[in-house]
């Protein structure tokens, strides 16, 4: 199939393909056991962002998980910006990608089934972001919610690495659904303290601080340590400290980071309303704003565009 057809394309264990033309073996272990990792980021008007700082994060999990991609992490950039060049056509104005690496160990092979693969399997993919799906958020804010399933402890496995393995999160966000159209799932760690939500870290703000989990106990996200450095710059105390359900109800502002969604404000917390309901609340509106002037990009506008009705 030409690569001038209507699909995009990927890399797939060294060539460039039409996403339908991949076929991924079915002893492939990141299929039978949920045994790889995989990192994601986006871009902003069809330009990538931070690729260098979540390659990075990559490989540590690749590190984490004693897994050899057998590519440099120059490599594994040079390969994302080509699987970008050779999608980018397909955006519009009102359109953006998730530009993922998908890594899993390989093959549990028996030997006899004709499969010539005996190393890591590797994806790198452009997915479009789910933009009219999540435009309410930012006209709305997000009403989070708490689920009864608690997050993976470090000593089991830890959230540090970005797996594939994501039912404990799949989980606790099926336990939690249903109860808001702008709902969002948030998790609590193994000693009762705030988490994380499904791909997403939470802040609150009291008395004009910043305070988010430790990284002990999550995922430690680009678009986290992105919006803590902005708050440095904008003279915003950041502390990372354990926080409980008593932090939450009682914050000023609560806001979500993720690659996607970068900053989100949220209007209640299990119920409760957030602050004085104001949204943007102070703080998150000088962080959203430091953002788009970083990412020289406003992904709130590009968000509420989606609006209908």
């Amino acid at each position: 199939m030409s690569q001038a057809s209507n699909q995009r394309i990927a890399y797939y264990n060294g060539e460039y393909l039409p996403e339908g033309e991949i076929r991924i073996p079915f002893r492939d272990r990141g299929f039978l056991y949920g045994d790889g990792v995989f990192d994601m980021t986006r871009t902003f008007d069809g330009e990538i962002f931070k690729i260098r700082e979540h390659i990075e994060r990559l490989y540590r999990s690749l590190k984490a998980l004693r897994i050899d991609a057998g590519l440099t992490p120059e490599q594994m950039i040079e390969i994302s910006q080509e699987v970008l060049k050779r999608n980018v056509h397909f955006l519009d104005e009102s359109s953006d990608y998730w530009v993922a690496q998908r890594i899993s160990r390989g093959l549990a092979a028996v030997g006899d089934e004709g499969w010539e693969q005996d190393d890591a399997t590797i994806i790198v993919e452009c997915l479009p972001l789910p933009l009219k799906a999540r435009a309410a958020y930012y006209r709305d804010g997000l009403d989070l919610v708490l689920s009864p399933v608690r997050r993976t402890a470090p000593d089991v496995l830890t959230p540090r690495a970005k797996t594939l393995n994501y039912l404990n999160l799949i989980n606790a966000n099926m336990a939690a659904q249903g109860q808001s159209d702008n709902g969002y799932t948030i998790l609590l760690d193994v000693n009762g303290n705030l988490c994380e939500g499904l791909g997403a870290n939470i802040f609150l703000v009291t008395d004009g601080v910043c305070l988010t989990p430790r990284e002990q106990f999550v995922l430690p996200g680009i678009s986290r340590a992105c919006a803590m450095e902005l708050a440095g710059n904008l003279g915003i105390e950041v502390v990372e400290k354990d926080l409980d359900l008593h932090d939450a109800y009682n914050a000023d502002e609560i806001f979500l980071t993720s690659t996607s969604l970068c900053i989100v404000p949220a209007r209640s917390f299990c119920g409760a309303s957030v602050g004085d309901g104001s949204l943007p609340g102070p703080i998150t509106k000088k962080l959203t704003n430091a953002y788009v002037e970083l990412v020289e990009f406003d992904f709130v506008a590009q968000y509420l565009r989606h609006l209908t009705g």
